[in-house]
């Protein structure tokens, strides 16, 4: 027995992921929710969004096989998931359907967090002080979006992108407990490892190429913040090396040195020290949530489905660090030489979408004709990073490429009144 074919319907969470992949069979349809959450909505979307969406998704699922997968801990990946205590929510409309599996990367196994305090004690695996020091990240990402809330002298740009950083990166704890408890049946996955949802798609392959343990590949714990080869700069660097320049204008030495800002209480010798001192603490905090949403786009799982010569890939968030295990293997390089359908990673993202990766697919074309590769990508411009760096998101060379090179869909082509957007991929 094997599915027909599977309908993807990409639902409208701005910047967020939530995608339902609904595989028909003959006498029944099979459901795998691959993440569920959102950072932020569009104008004119509804404040109660993820309740309607959860809403649909259980007209869709109730009384059918039901898979969760959430991908990584990121809020615009769970907090959908999340639950208000005797309160109606999207997380117990998902919950009360009571799913027959939760997958998740080998990171979230709470398992692997006992003992695992401080230094690397002995006895206690690498991989428990990584979780250990993942959770100690994520209490310092609290602590940074409570002070930016507090501090005032934060550029307007950097105060946003702090506060979606430091909000992304929160615990999200009532999410992961709800994950923890929806199904009898939980898998927390790495690389290469087996997976009981196969059992519930007969006729479907599911490899998991990522992310890869520690043992596998230490670059996971690293983090590569350019890349010419692989990211999706469009010559930042050499433009950045030109220096601050705008309208052929030299920028001023001291730009922030001015009493307005700084204040004529202090004595004048020291209000430059006090401009570059706040300046120093914001990028100290910037650069702290930027090692941490690394790191956890890093520990997203990777998933591929084959169903006879079709083939869908749904990476997460997973960047450069967590693709290169995939891609440091042949037998898998040549699994996604045949991918038919992409989700685009971590909402279009420069460093999510490596150009190996982009240039081993076969399917994609210039030219538009049926088995063209389909892509998908779920997110909301001017939400996280920044043009002037070539970093926003998503990334327009890299949209580019979509648009001119496959079929491409993004939810931010959604009117207000759509709620999501369906795919169909046929088996032969």
């Amino acid at each position: 027995m094997k599915p027909s074919r599977v309908v993807i319907t990409s639902y409208q969470v701005g910047f967020g992921d939530c995608f339902l992949l609904s595989f028909e069979y003959p006498a029944d349809k099979r459901h795998v929710l691959i993440d569920f959450g959102s950072t932020g909505l569009p104008d004119g979307v509804p404040k109660n969004q993820l309740e309607l969406i959860a809403d649909d998704i259980a007209k869709r699922t109730r009384n059918q096989r039901l898979a969760v997968v959430a991908t990584h801990r990121h809020k615009d990946h769970i907090s959908g998931f999340t639950t208000k205590k005797q309160r109606p929510s999207s997380g117990k409309t998902i919950a009360d359907l009571k799913p027959e599996l939760v997958l998740q990367p080998w990171t979230e196994d709470p398992k692997l967090a006992v003992d695992a305090r401080g230094p690397l004690p002995p006895g206690v695996s690498l991989a428990a002080h990584h979780i250990s020091s993942l959770a100690a990240m994520q209490q310092a990402a609290g602590t940074i979006f409570s002070e930016v809330k507090r501090v005032r002298y934060l550029s307007p740009s950097l105060r946003q992108e702090l506060s979606f950083m430091g909000e992304n990166n929160l615990a999200n704890r009532e999410a992961v407990e709800n994950l923890m408890t929806m199904s009898v049946t939980r898998e927390y996955a790495k690389a290469g490892d087996e997976t009981v949802l196969e059992d519930l798609l007969p006729g479907v392959k599911i490899d998991i190429l990522g992310p890869p343990s520690i043992e596998q590949s230490e670059k996971i714990t690293k983090q590569r913040s350019r890349d010419q080869d692989e990211f999706w700069h469009l010559m930042a660097n050499a433009a950045a090396s030109l220096g601050p320049t705008k309208g052929q204008k030299v920028a001023p030495l001291f730009p922030n040195f001015t009493v307005e800002r700084i204040g004529s209480h202090f004595p004048i010798d020291a209000r430059w020290i006090i401009s570059q001192a706040r300046r120093l603490r914001a990028d100290q905090m910037l650069r702290l949530v930027r090692i941490l949403d690394t790191a956890l786009n890093n520990t997203s799982l990777i998933l591929l489905f084959r169903c006879g010569s079709k083939s869908l890939l749904f990476p997460g968030d997973a960047q450069i660090e967590n693709w290169s295990y995939a891609l440091s293997q042949p037998a898998v390089r040549e699994k996604l030489r045949k991918v038919d359908l992409y989700k685009v990673g971590h909402h279009g993202s420069l460093n999510a979408t490596p150009k190996s990766l982009w240039e081993l697919f076969d399917q994609k074309s210039d030219d538009d004709h049926a088995g063209r590769l389909q892509t998908l990508m779920s997110t909301m411009a001017h939400k996280h990073g920044d043009e002037e760096r070539r970093t926003e998101v998503p990334r327009q060379t890299l949209v580019q490429a979509l648009d001119r090179q496959s079929d491409f869909f993004t939810t931010q082509s959604l009117k207000e009144n759509e709620l999501f957007h369906e795919t169909a991929l046929d088996f032969p």
